[in-house]
């Protein structure tokens, strides 16, 4: 059995689908039906996709949380993603355990300093709109794997 795809709810089809193409992941498909439309992206080496659109999902836009991206090398991805124009967190650790806490309790800015396996973590920054603000949020963790 494996895990094959993602949705995401989202409010901007057009701008989700430039923020995921920045990131650098495969562009699979972006379909268009009478009333609805389906935009897929795939991340370098994964094997579940992301999912998006218009009428796909009854979820709130921005409702998804707790998706962790994992990455071999933490500092690597971070540069190459801001090299692409996306912005992250800094590196931070939960400083009991291998993951960190959604209340921010027990966590310390740093990788891991013994680089466990899934220990050290940043956000991806993306905005979201919210009454025609935008607002920081955080939606998507990345987590380093044996670095």
């Amino acid at each position: 059995m494996t895990l094959e795809l993602a949705v995401i709810a989202v409010s901007d089809v057009d701008r989700s689908k430039l923020f995921y193409a920045a990131l650098g992941w495969r562009f699979d498909i972006d379909f268009q039906g009478d009333d609805y439309r389906i935009v897929q992206f795939t991340p370098p080496g994964s094997g579940c996709s992301v999912v998006f659109g218009q009428n796909i999902t009854t979820a709130p836009a921005g409702s998804s949380r707790g998706l962790h991206l994992v990455v071999l090398d933490l500092p690597a991805a971070c540069a190459d993603l801001a090299s692409r124009g996306v912005e992250t967190s800094e590196p931070f650790h939960d400083v009991g355990g291998i993951f960190h806490h959604s209340n921010g309790v027990g966590i310390t800015a740093g990788l891991n300093p013994e680089r466990k396996s899934y220990a050290s973590y940043f956000f991806l920054m993306t905005r979201m709109e919210t009454s025609g603000l935008f607002r920081k949020s955080r939606p998507t963790c990345l987590g380093a794997r044996g670095s």
